[in-house]
């Protein structure tokens, strides 16, 4: 078999649509240990989530009829929070993150950036209702993780307090090359966890036998995948996972969705997770400083394996 073509249950799925699934049920046990396995052996993993509406993409789709000059327009202070485009090693990429989406009002201050005369209510109620519910999604995953690693509820409700959340939109034009290519190249993500959807196929995800396993299209179904943060988090217990886009000639233009997760204060890993087979890895860690350091030119140059542990590596 072609390492490019294994079949999707290389990667552990979890059905969140299960009624049975509650906390202190043995069915919530039982998937918070198969989790946790999941998050250790491959980085990433599917989910069956109900819970959010599709109809997202009609706003993506808003947002990037806008004129490239629009889009430009600065709409956050914070590192790579803003509009990527058409990058000379992503020519048919581009990108747009609307920084806390969990507010109505920060929904709404993006929008009257982009949208002056109108404001667009459309946009921001739809971005604001779905990165709610996947908001949701995220933090029932970290407190499974937690209970899991028996790391008490207190700590556990203390990280997930500090957590800032991105909603990220993407867009891919159609491959001009009839063997398609590369829409993002591999790479890991800078977050604690990103939660990935797409409208159409594409996004391909390394197991840990450095398969691609290529994830398929669904409404209910999303992809979760490890960034560097978690790796800090979880003493390296749990690492990063790479993934890419494959774009075919005969693709339509493809949107996707990731929520993106960022520590809003400096961490370190839970002492429960260091231990004689596991000793301290990293030094405390500040995501945006971690985010700006890696923009720099220097930054840019450094291999994705190696700098997270030249940033705050002990």
């Amino acid at each position: 078999m072609d390492s490019r073509t294994v079949s999707q249950p290389e990667l552990p799925l979890f059905d969140f649509s299960n009624p049975k699934l509650k906390p202190g049920s043995d069915e919530w046990a039982s998937t918070c240990k198969a989790l946790r396995i999941a998050l250790e052996d491959h980085g990433a993993f599917l989910v069956l989530y109900n819970k959010v509406d599709d109809s997202i993409y009609a706003s993506s789709r808003q947002l990037f009829d806008l004129s490239t000059e629009a889009k430009m327009q600065q709409t956050s202070d914070k590192p790579a929070h803003g509009y990527v485009g058409r990058l000379p090693r992503a020519r048919l990429f581009e990108s747009h993150a609307v920084d806390n989406p969990l507010s109505l009002q920060d929904c709404q201050k993006f929008a009257r950036i982009l949208w002056p005369s109108s404001g667009n209510d459309f946009f921001c109620e739809a971005v604001n209702a779905y990165a709610k519910g996947l908001v949701e999604l995220d933090q029932m995953l970290k407190r499974m993780v937690c209970e899991s690693y028996g790391i008490s509820t207190q700590k556990c409700e203390s990280f997930l307090e500090c957590i800032n959340y991105v909603l990220r939109f993407y867009k891919y034009e159609p491959a001009q090359a009839d063997e398609g290519e590369n829409g993002v190249f591999p790479h890991p993500d800078t977050t604690l966890f990103t939660i990935l959807h797409q409208e159409t196929e594409g996004l391909e995800v390394q197991n840990k036998h450095d398969q691609w396993v290529r994830v398929n299209v669904s409404p209910s179904l999303f992809c979760v995948v490890a960034g560097d943060a978690f790796s800090v988090w979880s003493n390296d217990r749990i690492r990063p996972r790479y993934h890419q886009v494959m774009i075919k000639t005969k693709t339509r233009l493809r949107y996707s969705i990731g929520l993106l997760s960022y520590a809003g204060q400096p961490m370190s890993p839970p002492e429960e997770l260091v231990d004689e087979q596991h000793p301290l890895r990293y030094k405390p860690f500040d995501h945006y400083q971690y985010l700006s350091a890696i923009a720099t030119k220097e930054g840019l140059r450094s291999d994705y394996q190696g700098r997270l542990k030249e940033f705050c590596g002990v």
